[in-house]
């Protein structure tokens, strides 16, 4: 085996071998031995967030005078690099490292500077003439540099993946709510028969879940906006110059096309992360509805023989390595399950924002990729349950007749026309005869057949479908 070829880098705790085919140095190098705990690797995501805020600070501090311009550019460029995830294996670290996520800035400062230098014709390592922390880390500290950057990449994620996902799966659902708005079907409380509705008024509640869900989102992602950036070590802005953080947050803005500003209270923002809290807790309601509308259309479509049998589900995969011709609900189960992921991992994000201790949260990067986590697991999840559950969904309209036509609890009906106690008489006595609920009522004389024919009418008793657009 051929060995592999090293160089010598230096920090401020002296010098560090690093392989030397890489853009990172010797901070990096040291996380790589200190933290080799696990295998979740720090999110690509908040990476590149922090690569945004490395090229926005670069155009920041140039405008204002404390950096050589065309040490800005080369940092811009190399940082645009990071962005288009042509760097992505320079980033190595895990999750679990230092809670200020001091190792994961360090990484993005000492890749660019590496990247930087050599752009500009220099070698690996020499910090000439872009310093990884003179230069690239100038005006910022890790500490208002993560937590800008976990904000940042949480708001993007939502807009940029969550949100569409969203979108999709509600419309998905919204077309299964209009094109069987008056399918007629029992409902169900308590999990037994209940009045009559339409399975698209069924599926138009899961619509309107969806809609307060986005709602929701929207009202986590402002407090997304408010960045730490210009705060430095402890909110204070020691070594940032005046107006850096609006140029900072206003090129942000302009890039992501959100409206990222400079928290006015840097203290609150740096001492605490409950915005990031605030979206965890809302990715959680969005898991909860998800977790509810998987479940209920698993139970719908329960069967085929011997089940609800209500909706038929696509076939995509053999069920059973025994049992042949088994077809299951995996995309509702594959949701199911990711729901509660995400429930979990809200959990730990609550214990980790209530931890952090005076001036400092340090569980930034837990905090970070639980919430991207979540991100990601809902957006899958709910693209593939758009495309390989609802899109081929299909109603049991024959199955949903016959329930209807079996039902006890239209009998409630009757309840304003002959009163309680003797509708339920009629229905307790067609239960233990094995009668018709029209064959009850007649034998009890509890009211005419003319009178039942008009009123016992199921498709009357569904009411009207909300709006859904």
């Amino acid at each position: 085996m051929v060995d592999q070829q090293m160089r010598s880098e230096t920090d401020s705790m002296g010098s560090v071998e690093v392989p030397a085919d890489r853009y990172w140095g010797a901070q990096t190098e040291r996380a790589r031995h200190h933290f080799a705990i696990g295998r979740d690797p720090f999110p690509l995501e908040i990476i590149r967030a922090v690569a945004e805020i490395k090229r926005a600070a670069a155009t920041a501090n140039a405008e204002i005078g404390v950096l050589d311009g065309r040490l800005s550019e080369l940092i811009r460029t190399a940082a645009d690099e990071i962005i288009a995830g042509r760097h992505d294996g320079e980033f190595p670290l895990h999750v679990w490292m230092t809670g200020s996520g001091t190792q994961a800035n360090m990484n993005v400062n000492e890749v660019i500077s590496n990247r930087a230098i050599e752009l500009a014709g220099g070698a690996r390592g020499s910090k000439d003439p872009v310093h990884p922390n003179d230069h690239v880390n100038r005006s910022q500290s890790s500490n208002d540099v993560i937590p800008t950057a976990l904000n940042v990449a949480a708001a993007v994620m939502i807009a940029s993946r969550l949100l569409p996902a969203l979108a999709n799966l509600r419309e998905a659902l919204a077309g299964k709510a209009r094109q069987w708005r008056d399918v007629v079907k029992i409902g169900r409380t308590h999990m037994q028969d209940a009045v009559p509705m339409t399975l698209g008024q069924e599926f138009a509640g899961y619509v309107g879940m969806l809609d307060d869900n986005v709602e929701r989102l929207a009202f986590a992602q402002k407090g997304l906006m408010r960045l730490a950036i210009g705060g430095t070590a402890v909110g204070t802005g020691l070594n940032a110059p005046a107006g850096f953080d609006i140029k900072v947050a206003s090129e942000l803005a302009s890039r992501t096309g959100l409206p990222f500003e400079a928290a006015a209270n840097k203290f609150a923002v740096m001492g605490a992360h409950d915005a990031m809290v605030m979206a965890s807790g809302t990715l959680r309601v969005l898991a909860v509805s998800l977790h509810k509308i998987a479940n209920d259309i698993r139970l719908l479509a329960c069967g085929p023989r011997a089940g609800f049998a209500e909706l038929v589900l696509p076939e995509n995969e053999p069920g059973s390595s025994i049992m042949p011709g088994k077809v299951n609900p995996t995309q509702c189960e594959a949701l199911a399950m990711l729901t509660v992921q995400v429930m979990g991992l809200d959990a730990a994000t609550g214990f980790a924002g209530a931890g952090g201790l005076l001036d400092m949260n340090v569980y930034k990067p837990m905090i970070g990729a639980n919430v991207i986590e979540s991100c990601r697991m809902l957006a899958d999840g709910m693209e593939h349950f758009a495309k390989f559950a609802v899109a081929g969904m299909e109603a049991n309209e024959s199955r949903l007749r016959e329930t209807v036509d079996r039902s006890l609890m239209l009998v409630t009906a009757l309840t304003p026309e002959i009163g309680y106690d003797k509708a339920a008489a009629i229905a307790h006595h067609a239960h233990h005869e094995g009668l018709t609920l029209r064959e009850a009522a007649l034998a009890l004389g509890h009211i005419d057949a003319a009178r039942f024919d008009r009123i016992v009418d199921p498709a009357s008793m569904t009411g009207e479908m909300p709006d859904i657009g």
